[in-house]
């Protein structure tokens, strides 16, 4: 990993300690400024970090929703709770149209029964009853008919209306869940991946697989972020090839990739694994302009079996202690998880879910 793990005093109280510190700025306990507090603690992106103490003990949900855009684009996140309200805002008035239609019908069954009792009365005036009757009813009819033509037009408006911002729910979900520098799923859509591992209560076949660019830091340093995001956009694209299209691949962090395995053995996700590790130090980094040579860039892959864990905490947990190992042990190779491994640090997913 490219940042300083903390020690081992620090990491069984790292939730509390972000805890401590976002209510003491009086920070609100949601999801995204979690997000922002979680990368400030561990040191990842100094800017960031920098950005959230300047606030100070002022911080307002605004402010801190701007560094989130920055960072995270964490404007998608507000647009879809607009979304949703609109949603909510169309569903009324659907409620509103079907509320009064059934108030017409009601009113007109109500007139037919009166009608209906007049017409069997015994008045020795029948006739004018009927005729009376008759007029009511033609009256009332047209009136009815009237008014459910109108609600079918304001239904079919409001179908057409609900259909228009069910489509751009659906573009800001797909933007939300993506990746804007590399295209492929971004750890919310990570978060989302892992945790439906065990939603069936059981223990799934399937794997959770961690990569990690190697030295990646240096390759900001020596040639700068231009050439380091292309590098991450390159890496991704690799990944993205040489697995199953069935396969979750993401970013979940600056470096770091997950993908979700289902359906293999131990055995079959080594191989994908060692596939993606060769693929990727076999794949040319060089500037075509400039003929500098970036390469060989290499990753550490570490990976899990759902099998082997309760739930999705653990998982990921046993996931990145594999994968600190592959890193600790040199670098370019794939490590599986096995009873005994340790790490001083892990981060732990579930932070990510609170």
């Amino acid at each position: 990993m490219t940042t300083a793990a903390p020690s081992k005093t620090q990491a069984p109280d790292i939730a509390a300690q972000i805890t401590y510190a976002m209510r003491t700025m009086g920070v609100a306990p949601i999801p995204r400024n979690y997000e922002l507090f979680y990368e400030a603690f561990i040191g990842s992106n100094p800017a960031l970090s920098r950005e959230l103490a300047a606030l100070g003990s002022r911080a307002n949900q605004d402010e801190l929703d701007a560094i989130g855009e920055q960072y995270f684009n964490h404007n998608q996140t507000r647009a879809m709770e607009n979304v949703h309200s609109r949603i909510l805002g169309e569903l009324d008035a659907l409620l509103r149209v079907l509320r009064q239609e059934q108030t017409s019908l009601e009113s007109y069954n109500r007139l037919l029964g009166e009608t209906y009792s007049r017409i069997n009365s015994k008045s020795s005036n029948s006739a004018d009853i009927l005729r009376s009757a008759i007029n009511i009813l033609t009256e009332a009819t047209g009136s009815t008919m009237a008014h459910g033509e109108e609600t079918v037009v304001q239904m079919a408006q409001r179908s057409q209306e609900m259909d228009e911002v069910r489509r751009e729910l659906d573009e800001y979900k797909r933007i939300a869940n993506t990746d804007s520098l590399t295209r492929i799923a971004n750890r919310r859509a990570f978060d989302e991946k892992l945790a439906a591992v065990y939603v069936s209560g059981t223990r799934p076949l399937a794997a959770l697989v961690l990569a990690d660019i190697d030295n990646f830091k240096k390759i900001n340093d020596v040639y700068g972020h231009p050439v380091g995001d292309k590098i991450l956009a390159t890496v991704a694209t690799v990944l993205r090839s040489n697995v199953r299209k069935d396969c979750f691949v993401a970013r979940t962090g600056g470096e770091e990739f997950a993908i979700i395995i289902e359906g293999n053995t131990a055995d079959e996700v080594q191989q994908n694994c060692e596939r993606v590790r060769v693929a990727l130090e076999t794949t040319p980094f060089k500037n075509s302009k400039t003929g500098v040579n970036y390469g060989p860039i290499t990753i550490s892959l570490g990976y899990s079996m759902a099998t082997d864990s309760e739930d999705a905490g653990e998982l990921y947990a046993k996931a990145d202690i594999a994968l600190y190992c592959a890193k600790n042990a040199g670098r370019n190779r794939t490590r599986a998880y096995e009873e005994g491994m340790k790490k001083d640090f892990t981060k732990s997913w579930l932070i990510y879910k609170r």
